[in-house]
């Protein structure tokens, strides 16, 4: 690990970027460009004092999962999160499966979406950047260890997660899950991600094998889903996916119709909603 390069390559990539560049307004008495310590901390879900450690030559190895969330949060390009991989000592993800690093221009359009939830996932279903708003409506994804990130795995592993919909959808989503896993497995065969998911998933949960059996396929495609939120209630939403075949990564934005009580709920929710959010700490 080479703590002095590392120092200054996070220093100098906090001090190109604008608020604006990562959806956060400026505020005032800002006496110098880039951006804060801290706002840097609070978009890699890490604690200031960590990252303040790193950027001082002090702080430890950090882990590849932080490396992956600080490349997130500077916007780095693919060379240069495989430069701030070397700096750390680690060696770079690889790139011949779906990749975790959400291209720069990719997370400047989830930025700009600041009054409708949005998220970039991978074809698999793992999460890999929210915007505020998603993070009102669904919960904070990005905030649990990388495992727990992928909808898939939680919608069949994780009764919590099945609480956001309502009863009435759930063999819907079910099916939706599964049918567009194995068009992802299938698409992918030498890709070991999709693989070790349906292996976990068949032998781990009764209704996903089921499914599974039945042999349907779909892609992640526009439709209409209903949220059940606890400060707002019922949400009916379009749900429009737009594709970056690159990495295999898509960008899913969540639209309520003007005029209807879904729209005034989501307005409540970007006023209620993002009260209570904070950086998670390391």
């Amino acid at each position: 690990m080479n703590r002095p390069e590392l120092a200054d390559f996070l220093r100098r990539g906090r001090a190109r970027l604008a608020p604006s560049d990562v959806g956060l307004t400026a505020g005032s008495r800002r006496r110098t460009p880039g951006l804060r310590r801290e706002e840097v901390a609070q978009l890699a879900g890490m604690s200031v004092d960590y990252y303040t450690r790193l950027e001082q030559s002090r702080g430890p190895r950090p882990s590849r999962q932080m490396l992956t969330a600080l490349a997130r949060a500077l916007r780095l390009t693919a060379v240069e999160q495989d430069h701030l991989f070397h700096l750390a000592g680690e060696e770079p993800p690889r790139r011949e499966t779906a990749s975790a690093h959400v291209r720069p221009g990719l997370l400047l359009i989830l930025d700009r979406l600041h009054d409708t939830p949005a998220q970039v996932v991978n074809d698999c279903g793992e999460v890999l950047a929210q915007n505020a708003m998603a993070r009102a409506l669904v919960g904070d994804v990005m905030s649990r260890p990388r495992r727990e990130r992928n909808l898939t795995r939680l919608f069949f592993l994780d009764p919590a997660a099945r609480t956001l919909f309502p009863e009435e959808d759930l063999a819907g989503h079910a099916r939706t899950h599964v049918a567009t896993l194995r068009s992802v497995a299938a698409a992918r065969p030498d890709d070991p991600e999709p693989a070790a998911l349906v292996a976990e998933l068949r032998s781990s949960s009764e209704e996903f094998a089921r499914l599974w059996d039945e042999h349907e396929v779909s892609q992640r495609a526009r439709a209409t889903k209903r949220f059940l939120h606890p400060l707002v209630g019922l949400l009916e939403l379009d749900c429009e996916v737009m594709v970056s075949h690159e990495h295999h990564h898509l960008l899913v934005v969540h639209t309520p119709r003007p005029g209807t009580e879904s729209y005034e709920r989501l307005r409540l929710l970007r006023v209620v909603g993002l009260q209570d959010m904070s950086p998670s700490t390391t």
